[in-house]
């Protein structure tokens, strides 16, 4: 699996307003850490399975990020970097990860957001090896609260695409590459609570 990290800060890039909604209001963040039953009213989670195993696993109490926005899809056009893969088809999804912030500060801080993409990237690195490629992009993220209007921050997205020569073969690779992901998020969220301690 490859993997790999980088920061995307520039006044173009994208960033996440926290809590979203779209403005019809049809999208919006659900707080499935503090309400898991509302995993049912993402529709990705409710069509693809392992997706909504894995938000059900970030949102658990033993996790230290928590999701704020997700897709998947299946896309047939490969880059020129992806033909190593030797594949024709591939999945792919996006999560926005969002640290717990027990402490209150946290989603402030540039250095706790680069150094959980740096520790995910080292541990997926270990990983045995499968035809996906995961990114983590640390990204500005303006937080919203009734005690103050907005405040900038940080947040990772998470991109990962399976490959494969059909379609079916290709949504195996990224369930695996999820479960990976889920598994190095647990760990590093175990290391972080037993340091804390």
């Amino acid at each position: 699996m490859d993997v790999d990290y980088s920061v995307e800060l520039g006044a173009e890039d994208d960033a996440l307003e926290f809590p979203w909604a779209s403005p019809e209001g049809e999208l919006r963040y659900w707080d499935l850490k503090a309400t898991p039953d509302l995993l049912l009213q993402i529709e990705e989670a409710t069509r693809y399975r392992e997706l909504g195993e894995f938000l059900a696993a970030i949102n658990s109490a033993g996790s230290m990020l928590l999701t704020a926005k997700c897709d998947a899809w299946f896309g047939d056009e490969l880059q020129e970097a992806e033909e190593i893969y030797g594949a024709s088809e591939k999945f792919c999804s996006y999560i926005d990860l969002l640290l717990e912030d027990s402490r209150g500060e946290q989603r402030f801080d540039f250095e706790e957001h680069e150094n959980v993409a740096r520790r995910l990237t080292e541990l997926l690195k270990k990983a045995p090896e499968i035809s996906a490629a995961v990114e983590f992009i640390v990204r500005r993220c303006y937080y919203h609260s009734k005690a103050e209007a907005v405040r900038p921050g940080y947040y990772l997205t998470f991109y990962l695409s399976g490959y494969g020569d059909d379609d079916a073969e290709a949504r195996q690779s990224w369930g695996i590459g999820l479960r990976l992901v889920q598994n190095a998020i647990m760990q590093l969220s175990a290391e972080v609570r037993r340091a804390a301690e």
